[in-house]
């Protein structure tokens, strides 16, 4: 299915960042785009480019890390015919095909030293020369780029052109990361909801449960819109019931007690009582196992008190590993991480 365009959100971190790049659109000047792997730096880029005078031009795009050392230059700047072996005949660069537009470039923190020097007489002067070609090309190309790494650091450790980072910092646009944009998470995940419900043909969309979604914001998110773009399209096309909320969300696709390098449960564990699975995800609860004693007047207390006795010794018996102690408790994964979140757990480590 065709990505579609859009920048959803409502925070003013991310906000802000499209909108400072929006002004800097219309100016001919290049622009750095700063973020973690999934925070739409691309998109960006693409705004940069439909927002300037050079919309009608093209875009280029180039993954700087994609290409093995000896052929980024060839790939940036072309190459004459017979110029080395393999380059049957002449081809232009990534240069001269955004004649005229917008070469997207990113990954820049991975370009090796002389490509960095030939890109620095590029931005410098317009002009490229082919490899294996005696006289320099003009061109006529905004450059924009981006990158995860902090460059000004890269720069103190000789890692990349100081005078290059200042020719291509004309203005730079930080992405913030999704976890830090409060109030986001809700929306996006009912857009790539709705899209894959669409998608699917269902009949309506039934949302999330309160669980889910709480479940949702509560993660860390290290690979950021992409990253939930996968959970959410994932847990829609796996729920079987496009009538009721989806409550069943997995965060970590490769999470399987099948898997290579997964933990053996223990042989012998505690049971869970009833009040740690969560609702609605169907099946009965295993049996209450013989706990601690707990000396209480409150109910409520004792439910919560014995909860968190039976997670601290499952956590105890499988080394403190989440995974062997979800498989020693019959929970899955996210299960007992809600109710490690429950009884403030997460952090909990052996003594």
């Amino acid at each position: 299915m065709a990505r579609t365009q859009n920048f959803i959100g409502q925070s003013l971190a991310f906000l802000d960042a499209v909108e400072r790049a929006s002004r800097a659109a219309p100016l001919n000047r290049p622009v750095l785009v700063i973020g973690e792997r999934g925070t739409g730096k691309e998109l960006i880029a693409e705004r940069l480019h439909h927002l300037s005078g050079r919309w009608a031009g093209p875009l280029v795009t180039m993954n700087c890390a994609a290409l093995p050392e000896n052929l980024i230059e060839a790939e940036l700047f072309g190459h004459e015919a017979g110029a080395f072996t393999g380059a049957a005949k002449t081809r232009k660069g990534r240069f001269e095909e955004a004649d005229g537009g917008t070469l997207f470039l990113d990954e820049l923190a991975t370009l090796a030293s002389p490509a960095q020097d030939r890109l620095l007489r590029a931005v410098e002067y317009g002009e490229v020369t082919r490899i294996g070609a005696s006289r320099p090309v003009k061109v006529d190309v905004r450059i924009v780029a981006a990158t995860n790494e902090h460059l000004p650091r890269l720069t103190e450790e000789g890692k990349f052109r100081a005078d290059l980072l200042d020719r291509l910092s004309f203005e730079v646009v930080t992405l913030p990361p999704l976890r830090l944009r409060q109030g986001d998470v809700p929306l996006l995940a009912e857009h790539f909801g709705r899209r894959m419900a669409a998608e699917l043909e269902w009949s309506g969309w039934p949302g999330f449960s309160r669980e889910a979604m709480a479940a949702l914001e509560a993660y860390g998110w290290p690979g950021n819109v992409r990253e939930l773009r996968n959970v959410i399209e994932r847990a829609v096309y796996r729920w079987d019931h496009p009538e009721k909320p989806i409550s069943a969300i997995q965060f970590d696709p490769f999470a399987s007690p099948w898997s290579l390098g997964a933990a053996p449960a223990a042989p012998s564990a505690p049971a869970v009582p009833s009040a740690i699975a969560e609702p609605g995800e169907g099946g009965e609860a295993p049996a209450p196992a013989t706990g601690p004693a707990i000396e209480t007047n409150d109910f409520r207390g004792a439910v919560h008190a014995y909860e968190r006795a039976i997670l601290e010794q499952a956590l105890k018996t499988n080394r403190f590993n989440q995974r062997a102690t979800a498989a020693a408790l019959s929970l899955s994964y996210d299960q007992l991480r809600h109710a490690l979140k429950r009884h403030k757990l997460m952090d909990s480590e052996p003594a």
